[in-house]
């Protein structure tokens, strides 16, 4: 947890990857390091929120795509809201979003792991 003291209020608590998630287009999350979480996390799901062109421009081997604008089609692939999903766009600003969607719809295992334009490993193409 990441406390943050507020003028005339409580320090309140917010989870790190709320706070990741709303700011991962700075830099502060490794794609990298967030896909091998994911290889080890059994029954994870990579989800890539860009548009299905971009999507089939280049992906991460194994992931998913819904567009940010259609999140709610994730019930779809993960019907068990404690499902770990690890999140990720082009550069982390439209994954924080989806993160932030994600847990309002009762999510509870969500990650922003940041944009594929710092991703180092493989990528597949798809028609």
């Amino acid at each position: 947890m990441v406390k943050i003291q507020r003028a005339g209020a409580d320090a309140a608590e917010f989870d790190r990857w709320d706070v990741e998630g709303m700011f991962g287009f700075l830099g502060r999350m490794d794609i990298n390091k967030g896909v091998s979480e994911f290889r080890a996390t059994d029954g994870a799901v990579l989800l890539d929120v860009r548009t299905k062109d971009e999507y089939r421009g280049g992906h991460v081997p194994g992931s998913r795509n819904i567009d940010v604008n259609q999140i709610e089609k994730v019930t779809a692939l993960a019907s068990d809201k404690a499902t770990p999903l690890f999140v990720h766009c082009l550069s982390g600003a439209r994954s924080g979003r989806a993160v932030n969607a994600l847990k309002s719809m009762g999510y509870t295992n969500v990650k922003n792991i940041g944009g594929i334009s710092a991703y180092t490993g493989p990528l597949e193409k798809s028609s």
